[in-house]
């Protein structure tokens, strides 16, 4: 999985970058501090991981993990080369998801780039950018497709896919709001991997009083929250300068630091868990002496898909899946226990993998 964080300069984009990926990206209180995106890779927490590797003594336990892109600063006419430009728009492309910080505190001493807080006017500012540049790859494309269609009728149904989809984000709505007519459209609608189709996780980032109560009492948090439920978006509250204090304390003083404040997580556990459930995604498990490890997959894949996230053998020369639930597995002390208690199962291939599946995969190639 790979996220992209945006925002407008100064809101603590970067600051929230390097407390997730201690990649030490520069954080500094002018606008474009970042100028090439930052790539950081953060491990999944899964508490699971550590019982199954200790119940098989594995040489190695590899968690799930999620790549992080620090994108520069976005700012009015981003689309158009302003400030570092639409560089940076390309790379948010290739990105699952959109992270987009939002500033939602005051501080005299941290200049906003438009001269206030205002975090609706600032997330409409990243989001017309982001139309603009869908706009000026559709434009791009419809020249090219509709020269085509003149000569060659296989070219028409992208052409008129076109004609459609382009007034519709001229009329300035997202990309993710456009429902398309039949299957045909939307295996061309996937084609262009446009910005405004991607699933948006909204980042309201606090001041530390604010933590205690989730940004109840924040008056701009709540208008991020109004905002995202119109427009099917998570929302997660973090205050980017503590996380930053955190991401330098071990696990235990994390645990007591974050008890202290009343909290039961970090904010990187809320934007993971964010990013499983906005993109539909689980984990199942494998385990062993050689290594206990975790695999992302989206919710409904199937066992021999699951099979080709280990290896394409896998998945090519299926036979069976032996599935037992994380949970009968460490209520009977192990593999053996749970067959015992005829909680083992081997599946075919319609079996839908379930998050916290212990899986063994038979095949034969």
């Amino acid at each position: 999985m790979k996220l992209g964080i945006v925002g407008l300069p100064n809101v603590g984009k970067s600051t929230l970058f390097n407390s997730l990926t201690k990649a030490g990206a520069l954080a500094a209180n002018y606008p474009f501090a970042t100028i090439d995106p930052n790539v950081g890779v953060v491990s999944v927490p899964d508490e699971r991981l550590k019982v199954l590797s200790d119940m098989h003594h594995s040489k190695k336990t590899i968690p799930a993990v999620i790549e992080f892109v620090d994108i520069a600063g976005l700012v009015k006419g981003a689309s158009k080369g302003e400030g570092l430009g639409n560089q940076f728009l390309a790379n948010i492309r290739e990105c699952d998801a959109i992270v987009h910080v939002v500033r939602c505190f005051e501080d005299t001493n941290v200049i906003h780039v438009d001269g206030s807080v205002d975090p609706i006017r600032d997330i409409e500012t990243i989001n017309l950018e982001l139309l603009f540049s869908d706009m000026e790859i559709l434009e791009r494309r419809y020249a090219k497709v509709a020269k085509q269609a003149k000569n060659d009728k296989t070219a028409r149904p992208e052409a008129e896919f076109l004609e459609k989809l382009r007034p519709f984000l001229e009329e300035g709505h997202m990309a993710s709001a456009y429902e398309c007519a039949n299957d045909e459209e939307e295996a061309i609608f996937n084609t262009y991997d446009l910005l405004t189709s991607k699933p948006v996780i909204y980042a309201a980032n606090v001041a530390e009083d604010d933590m205690a109560n989730d940004g109840a009492e924040n008056d701009y948090v709540q208008k991020v929250r109004d905002y995202a439920a119109g427009h099917n978006a998570e929302v997660f509250v973090v205050c980017a300068e503590m996380e930053a204090e955190i991401s330098e304390l071990d696990d235990e003083e994390r645990m007591m630091f974050l008890e202290d404040l009343g909290l039961k997580e970090s904010g990187l556990d809320k934007l993971i868990k964010a990013s499983y459930k906005l993109l539909g995604l689980c984990s199942f498990l494998t385990t062993g002496e050689d290594e206990t490890r975790a695999w992302t997959i989206k919710e409904g894949t199937k066992a021999p898909q699951a099979a080709g996230k280990i290896h394409t053998d896998f998945e090519r020369g299926f036979i069976c899946a032996e599935v037992v639930k994380y949970t009968d597995l460490v209520e009977h002390g192990g593999m053996q226990g749970a067959k015992e208690a005829g909680l083992v199962g081997l599946q075919g291939k319609e079996y839908v993998v379930n998050d916290g599946d212990v899986i063994t995969f038979r095949f034969n190639v």
